[in-house]
């Protein structure tokens, strides 16, 4: 299998999706970085303007009739750039969602203000409400066990670029413990507060581990922290 996968070449660079970096792709998976802005799967509002819709094009080579096709695994907010990974069958794909607990998930993010811990762990139990908007309770039996793990790794007067591990994954985790601590996450227009000159939300998925579907090879993905991170704390 690994003599096949260095052999494995991937559709013409002419139907790469311009909006896309593709991180690598073998027969089993294809991994991506995201831009921040582009939504992950189709809504009833946008169709075509997705990882989702934008991958099956480049799978079929411009083939409307080819069967071939990206599964979901996981997905980032529309607002989130960074790592995402796809299956090309529904066997990866379940394989990757059933051991999803064994994947590594590490983020970049900028949050407002200095923080007096520059390590710590942010611990809560997370719940939603009928809106989707999340937020912490006292109550285990109300709320999913949820903690994040963080280092400051540079600070201004302002801001501070913090690196992020998920010790769990739920939704929006990271930019509620961060609001709920007194440092939103910059950019963050539901958790935090609207800020003149701030053009996206600060958060970037950087690095990536998974067990690959077939080879059960362990393997990582890894992007840079955005340049506008660091521009804003320079």
């Amino acid at each position: 299998m690994k003599d096949q996968r260095k052999k494995f070449k991937g559709s013409p660079k002419r139907f790469h999706p311009k909006v896309i970096t593709i991180l690598y792709e073998d027969y089993d998976i294809i991994v991506i970085e995201k831009t921040h802005g582009l939504l992950t799967v189709e809504t009833d509002k946008e169709k075509e303007n997705t990882v989702d819709y934008l991958l099956n094009g480049y799978v079929k080579k411009g083939n409307p009739k080819s069967r071939k096709c990206v599964f979901v695994v996981h997905r980032l907010d529309k607002d989130t750039s960074g790592v995402l990974i796809f299956a090309k069958s529904e066997q990866s794909k379940k394989y990757l969602q059933d051991n999803w607990k064994k994947a590594t998930k590490t983020y970049y993010t900028v949050v407002n203000g200095v923080l007096e811990q520059k390590e710590d762990i942010l611990s809560s139990y997370l719940t939603q409400n009928a809106i989707y908007r999340v937020y912490s309770v006292e109550d285990p039996k109300a709320g999913k066990l949820s903690k994040t793990e963080y280092k400051v790794l540079k600070e201004s007067e302002n801001y501070s670029l913090i690196e992020v591990n998920l010790l769990t994954g739920r939704k929006n985790q990271i930019r509620v413990h961060f609001s709920e601590a007194g440092h939103p996450v910059v950019g963050d227009k539901m958790y935090g507060e609207k800020e003149k000159g701030i053009n996206r939300l600060c958060l970037h998925a950087a690095k990536l581990s998974i067990n690959h579907p077939v080879t059960k090879e362990r393997m990582t993905f890894e992007t840079k922290i955005p340049a506008y991170f660091n521009s804003l704390l320079n």
